[in-house]
């Protein structure tokens, strides 16, 4: 597996990793106050067949913070997709999780006339209306936030976030609690996290989930059984919405699935890459939520 990173290339403040070769291309976008390492388990294996793009969003993890305020959702997803028209990435594949998700569907409406998606893949990804998840809606308090941000140990911080939106609390390991919290200590990224937490939610957001049944492209939706920050009901939603889409349900898992299951989750992806086992007309699977939840 070969990696080229590039960092702001193209005079766009995002930090891009390359991985792999070949015709059809995977770019993967990390959820809010994430980076790459949310992929961490899955690009060894999706880089076997495929060249990976994995984009640390502006304002993400080694990405540069510039002092604008360009932090809206759409402001993320115009740099995306300025990006894929720069590179002149085809036969594409974008993966967003959480607001990642909702990013890679503002970007797969920017390409509708493009023809140069492929596919989608949204694992727990923001699309619809719903409760903000405590950890942004606290962010997203100004001067309030940054004081916080500024002042609260960084490393306990993140702990206690991972620990709430994981299955299994036990699972949250140091190198993921360090790495998370490591942007945290540049005083531009706490201010661009914070701009980000205030730009989540579209002021369009209506209109955007209106045009999302003109996504007409083969559409995987991965989710936690137990994802509270992004509820099952959204995936739900979505795949009534969206004409080819197909929802995976994976147990035992809260918001991460490609650090709480990652052998599980990354099967599920390559299966559907490779187009094996898709149903053209997928039934909604039962998804009840079983009779004791234990989270």
């Amino acid at each position: 597996m070969s990696s080229a990173p590039e960092s702001g290339g193209y005079d766009l403040p995002l930090h891009v990793e390359q991985y792999g070769e070949g015709h059809r291309k995977i770019m993967l976008l990390h959820g809010f106050g994430a980076n790459s390492y949310t992929w961490l388990s899955w690009i060894g294996g999706l880089a076997k067949e495929h060249e990976v793009w994995s984009v640390e969003l502006k304002g993400h993890g080694s990405a540069p913070a510039p002092p604008d305020d360009l932090y809206s959702l759409h402001d993320h997803a115009d740099l995306v997709h300025r990006l894929i028209v720069q590179k002149d990435l085809r036969e594409l594949t974008l993966v967003g999780h959480s607001m990642g998700g909702g990013i890679a569907l503002l970007v797969a409406l920017l390409l509708l006339e493009e023809g140069r998606l492929e596919r989608l893949v949204l694992v727990s990804g923001a699309a619809f209306p719903q409760r903000l998840p405590p950890f942004i809606a606290l962010a997203a308090r100004g001067r309030l936030s940054e004081w916080g941000l500024r002042l609260c140990p960084k490393r306990l911080l993140i702990r206690r976030v991972l620990r709430s939106i994981v299955y299994d609390p036990e699972g949250v390991t140091e190198a993921q609690v360090a790495t998370y919290a490591e942007p945290l200590y540049s005083a531009p990224h706490r201010t661009a996290l914070i701009k980000t937490a205030v730009g989540i939610i579209p002021p369009d957001l209506a209109q955007i989930t209106a045009r999302i049944p003109e996504i007409d492209l083969p559409t995987l939706l991965l989710w936690g059984r137990h994802d509270w920050v992004v509820p099952l009901d959204v995936a739900e939603r979505l795949l009534a919405a969206l004409p080819s889409a197909q929802l995976e349900i994976l147990e035992d898992c809260g918001h991460m699935p490609p650090e709480e299951l990652p052998k599980e989750s990354l099967d599920i992806v390559l299966k559907f890459l490779r187009g094996e086992g898709q149903d053209p007309s997928p039934q909604t699977p039962d998804t009840s939520a079983p009779e004791e939840a234990d989270t």
